[in-house]
């Protein structure tokens, strides 16, 4: 900014950095999205298109973004971890979380067509996001545990909710009440006995909701055969005494998996290290 006479107005910004060494969690979330969902016609109590998209826009986000790690979705809501020792627009909450909203939402915005060619947007959508710090590994474990925990049982309710009213004739009001105090094991019973619906045999991704990770590429295979030696070269012969280390290689993969267990995170460890 020029140094005139009206640049003292840069003293009203406020910094805000987030605390270093501690891991960051960018939550996403639909902004009126039952109205939207409407709008649009999204099936219910799931619309497989509606989370495709959302895969792809988390994804794409990810690939853009080198410091994500990890992200967990569900219906209208992503959460994005940052490493632990991101640097990212030097830790700005408001950058960070801004330049992600907006991206994500456009990528949204841009892939529409894709899973939705018939039904042209009647009006923009938009996210609402924030950003939480963890100190720990089990903190982050605990956070992602939260979110799929909710995935399962939003999913199960809502499967019953809509199995009540689109099968079992009851209006909206009614299903409420028809659910009220009931437990996992009753709604199970009232699936299958009334509807014939086996909720084991529903897909993971409904259950489960999307994880996407970015994982680590095997290096290929060095034994391809032998390779024959170059002529002597003095200079190059003494450049080959310094080794490069390999730049780890990633990749960005879309899985619908129990993350609460060990059995995700252990052969991960990549994905919490510093």
């Amino acid at each position: 900014m020029a140094g005139t006479k009206f640049a003292y107005v840069r003293n009203f910004e406020l910094p805000d950095p987030l605390l270093p060494d501690t891991y960051l969690v960018c939550r996403l979330d639909g902004h009126s999205f039952h109205r939207f969902s409407d709008e649009h016609g999204f099936a219910k109590p799931n619309d497989e298109r509606a989370l495709l998209l959302m895969d792809h826009a988390a994804k794409s986000a990810m690939i853009e973004f080198k410091d994500i790690m990890l992200a967990f979705g569900e219906s209208d809501e992503f959460s994005f971890l940052f490493r632990k020792s991101t640097n990212l627009y030097n830790r700005r909450q408001s950058k960070i979380l801004t330049t992600l909203t907006s991206y994500f939402t456009s990528c949204y915005v841009l892939y529409w067509s894709q899973y939705f060619p018939d039904t042209p947007l009647r009006y923009p959508p938009s996210f609402d996001g924030r950003i939480v710090v963890y100190p720990t590994e089990r903190a982050i474990r605990d956070y992602f545990s939260w979110r799929q925990a909710d995935t399962h049982i939003n999913n199960l309710y809502n499967t019953t909710f809509w199995a009540l009213i689109q099968k079992g004739g009851q209006t909206a009001t009614e299903a409420h009440a028809t659910l009220k105090g009931t437990v996992s094991a009753t709604k199970h019973e009232m699936l299958f006995s009334q509807f014939g619906i086996n909720y084991n045999e529903i897909p993971q991704r409904f259950k489960k909701g999307s994880v996407i990770v970015r994982e680590i590429v095997a290096p290929e295979s060095s034994d391809k055969g032998e390779k024959l030696e170059p002529p002597f070269d003095p200079f190059h012969q003494q450049c080959s005494k310094v080794k490069k280390k390999n730049k780890l290689e990633t990749k960005v993969e879309v899985l619908h998996c129990d993350i609460i267990s060990d059995e995700f995170w252990l052969p991960r460890r990549h994905l919490l290290e510093n």
